[in-house]
C-alpha cells in the first residue's frame, strides 16, 4: 500500500537570514526527498505550505490510508535526512498497519518524531463523537 510523504516546502531553520539564501530549507528538503524517492513504487511525496511546525523546521509528514500517520520534524536538509524519511516511509507502507517496530528505524528518523495521529474511522459508524 502507498504511504505518502508530505513536506513542508516553507520551512525555515533558524539561522536562515544568517546564511543568506534564497531557497527555503524545506525547498531544498522537498527536492532531495524527491529524488530519494523516485523508484520507490510504494512512497509518493507531495509539497505543502507549512506544516505548522516551524519551531522545528523542517518538517514532514508520513501518512497512508487506513493507517497511523506521523509528523517528524528538525531535519536538515541534506540528502542523508531524505533518505531516511524515504527508507521510512517504504517501512510504513510495507506495514499493515502504519506502526514500524523501532528496531527497523533508519538511525536518521530517531529523535524526529513529533507527533503519531490515528487513522480517520473507515466510516460514519465508527464516529465515536458525541
Amino acid at each position: 500500500m502507498t504511504s505518502w510523504i508530505t513536506i513542508c516546502d516553507t520551512c525555515k531553520r533558524a539561522d536562515w537570514e544568517d546564511r543568506g539564501i534564497e531557497t527555503t530549507d524545506g525547498e531544498v528538503l522537498a527536492d532531495l526527498i524527491e529524488a530519494a524517492a523516485k523508484g520507490t513504487a510504494e512512497v509518493r511525496t507531495r509539497r505543502h505550505s507549512c506544516l505548522m511546525g516551524c519551531k522545528a523546521g523542517c518538517n514532514v509528514t508520513i501518512q497512508g490510508a487506513g493507517k497511523l500517520a506521523y509528523t517528524l520534524g528538525d531535519f536538515e536538509a541534506g540528502a542523508e535526512a531524505a533518505e531516511a524519511i524515504v527508507d521510512y516511509a517504504a517501512l510504513h507502507a510495507a506495514s499493515e498497519t502504519g506502526q514500524v517496530p523501532y528496531r527497523t528505524w533508519p538511525q536518521g528518523v530517531k529523535g524526529h518524531f513529533v507527533t503519531r495521529h490515528l487513522p480517520l474511522p473507515a466510516d460514519e459508524a465508527e464516529d465515536q463523537t458525541p
